[in-house]
């Protein structure tokens, strides 16, 4: 149910105590034995609450240590780069995080204006340290990786910490559950392995590198940054209190765009958000109630973009249709760019998240380009981005990446602010906005109705979802209409799902277990309208809880 405050702006009480939530991070102990208080990673790393007792200094070195051990294991002996978002959390865990690394030895670079880092700028820099790395180094794999300090777009109160290894994308699940594994068992010995230092003493050792120059300088290879200043294109941009803040001030002097940065505020508070939908702020650039105020401002831009706290997400804002849902931008995204980069692979596919809307099929399909469909998580893109097979890897969340203009790659980790800056050139090209293509391609294709719900599930109800197999369905129609497919291994790579997609010629739906809550989530499109969609999400409901209570 949407908060009736949604969209309104955040009042003194929706505050966090900044102070008290530093504080609990190093005055509360975790208990390992509770499950709510051991190191977890979901699909972008570890997140909780230090109030909680779920994002503590004991987390943080422990993972650290865990991440050292890791990295030691695979060889990895190059450079750790080591960025933070905004959240109040973030800082004191980068602190926790160097004095780790600085006690076993690891070379450390760290953002040499002291600030903060985008996640795209350290996939970025990881990638080009080992893209350099191999033509010079004789001994040693000399490979580099980072850490990313930030729970993403979570509310203030919240902290996160991801690992990035040198492949330059989020950790697979082998990566992450070795790390997990090992932080838990250093928590329960008390720390007792985990070595440390003084923050003096590993501030002195780390090394400064140009995150910030690095990452700017370089998009004109990715983006036709000249098409953007030419057209004069009118942007806003607001990095939502985010680490972007200071990466889109330098991307208007130096590539000398109109672009004006909305509200360069940052305050570990938010307190000039608007409420997401459940009235907590949460600095998602996909929901319309967070991205309130730019909506508000769209008749001023031409494009008006927002980046959640780590900017690996995007929200497109145009004057004619406002907040773009995500689904309809990748379809535009992919549409333009595949038809515009003659230098990319011939054979390089598009990639897609299962719960992504089937208008993508129907666009790939018209661009005679390989669908790769994936379970949900950007790491499943990661090996095709680096190998230049995929061209454009996107999910339903608001996050994609995609190749440079030469068609080798770019970053492997989502880049809010790359999406962001491609509405400016498809508008500056094309003479539209992207919600004006998105029209043309519902007169080719259909209108898609897509929804995303919840329902109800224990944990042990939530498990036998997570491993079903297709032949437990026995349903052969979905809303009137015969089913053609029932996945519950990914058709791109056969990796699985952790539940179960349903697919008829004009519809689909797909059931997920949450990490986080007692609910799973169903996710459902069709190509037939908002009652036809209705008649999807109640038989995808009685279907599923009918196999969970074995019926």
């Amino acid at each position: 149910m949407t908060n009736p405050r949604a969209g309104q702006h955040a009042q003194p009480s929706d505050l966090i105590d900044v102070s008290h939530v530093v504080t609990a991070y190093y005055a509360t102990k975790p208990d390992p034995s509770d499950v709510g208080q051991r190191v977890a990673f979901g699909t972008s790393g570890h997140r909780g609450s230090s109030l909680d007792a779920a994002f503590n200094e004991d987390h943080i070195l422990a993972t650290t240590q865990a991440i050292v051990d890791y990295r030691r294991e695979q060889g990895y002996d190059g450079p750790l780069f080591l960025g933070r978002d905004t959240h109040a959390l973030s800082e004191p865990a980068w602190v926790s995080a160097l004095e780790v690394l600085g006690a076993n030895d690891v070379t450390v670079l760290v953002d040499d204006r002291d600030s903060w880092t985008p996640t795209p700028a350290v996939s970025h820099a990881i990638l080009a340290a080992n893209r350099e790395g191999r033509t010079i180094r004789t001994t040693g794999s000399g490979l580099a990786d980072g850490i990313v300090v930030t729970p993403s777009h979570n509310p203030p109160r919240d902290g996160g910490f991801k690992y990035n290894p040198p492949n330059g994308g989020p950790a697979d699940t082998d990566a992450t559950g070795w790390i997990a594994a090992k932080a838990n068992a250093y928590l329960e010995a008390g720390l007792d392995g985990v070595r440390r230092v003084p923050f003096s003493k590993a501030r002195a050792a780390a090394q400064g590198y140009d995150f910030l120059g690095t990452y700017v300088d370089d998009l004109p290879n990715v983006l036709d940054i000249d098409a953007i200043r030419d057209a004069g294109i009118r942007i806003g941009a607001d990095p939502l209190g985010g680490a972007s803040v200071e990466f889109w001030q330098a991307i208007a002097d130096r590539h000398r765009l109109d672009l004006t940065v909305v509200n360069p505020l940052v305050d570990p508070t938010w307190r000039f958000m608007t409420l997401d939908w459940d009235g907590k702020i949460r600095m998602d650039c996909s929901s319309p109630s967070a991205m309130h105020s730019l909506i508000d401002r769209r008749s001023e831009f031409q494009i008006a973009t927002g980046n959640d706290a780590d900017s690996d997400r995007h929200g497109i804002v145009t004057p004619d249709a406002g907040l773009m849902n995500p689904n309809h931008y990748l379809a535009v995204a992919i549409q333009y760019l595949f038809s515009t980069r003659k230098d990319w692979p011939a054979g390089a596919a598009i990639g897609k998240t299962l719960v992504s809307s089937s208008m993508i099929d129907r666009v790939a399909e018209s661009l005679g380009r390989t669908l790769l469909e994936v379970p949900v998580g950007f790491k499943w893109f990661v090996p095709g981005l680096l190998d230049a097979s995929v061209g454009f890897g996107g999910e339903e969340s608001a996050g994609a990446s995609f190749l440079r203009k030469d068609g080798s790659v770019w970053s492997t980790d989502k880049d809010g602010i790359l999406l962001a800056l491609l509405a400016s050139e498809i508008t500056a090209v094309t003479g539209r906005t992207p919600s004006e293509h998105y029209g043309d391609l519902v007169e080719r294709f259909g209108r898609p109705q897509y929804v995303r719900s919840d329902a109800a599930a224990t944990r042990e109800q939530k498990a036998t979802l997570s491993k079903l197999s297709a032949d437990q369905v026995s349903a052969t129609e979905l809303a009137g209409e015969p089913i053609v497919s029932k996945l519950t291994e990914a058709p791109g790579n056969g990796a699985k799902i952790g539940g179960l997609k349903v697919v008829t010629e004009s519809a689909w739906f797909a059931a997920r277990p949450s990490g986080t809550e007692d609910v799973y989530k169903i996710y459902a499109e069709s190509f037939k309208g908002a009652d036809h969609l209705r008649h999807v999400q109640h038989e995808a409901q009685e279907l599923v809880d009918g196999v969970l209570s074995g019926k």
